[in-house]
């Protein structure tokens, strides 16, 4: 009788586990809120080293919106960037002529797809072990850097 309540616990046990974890995964509200750029965390590879940033990440309804600002070295002027899509219907925004910008979770990965005069760019938000977002940019001819933010 032992063993066989002890397979039903360790069953249960495994059961809630993987329900919990599946939970997690789907919890994309995780990266919801304002996170800051830290500066020597970060990867730039070579790339024009970025002093100052900001990531707001929310969703109303089923629309992500991804709010980016950055300051970079040696620059004069404040890069900001604005991308919203409807996540439930896989919208594309197109802003001006060349520019359209797609914002999707794959997982538990949200992704950013810029394309701009052809040249696309992929940004892939994550959320690291220790409560730091991570951030990969993958643009055509150019090494990927790693952006690490904490929150705000």
């Amino acid at each position: 009788m032992r063993k066989y309540s002890t397979a039903i616990i360790a069953g249960t046990v495994v059961t809630t586990l993987l329900v919990a974890c599946s939970a997690f995964a789907r919890d994309h509200s995780a990266l919801n809120g304002t996170w800051t750029l830290i500066p020597a965390k970060s990867d730039f590879a070579g790339q024009s080293v970025v002093q100052t940033g900001t990531v707001t990440i929310g969703d109303r309804d089923g629309i992500i919106i991804v709010q980016r600002n950055f300051v970079y070295a040696g620059a004069t002027e404040t890069f900001f960037y604005h991308d919203i899509t409807d996540a439930e219907n896989n919208a594309t925004i197109h802003t001006g002529k060349d520019l359209k910008s797609k914002t999707r979770w794959d997982h538990d990965v949200l992704k950013v797809t810029t394309t701009q005069s052809g040249a696309i760019t992929l940004e892939s938000y994550t959320l690291a072990a220790d409560g730091d977002m991570i951030v990969s940019v993958e643009r055509p001819e150019h090494k990927p850097i790693t952006l690490v933010f904490q929150r705000k």
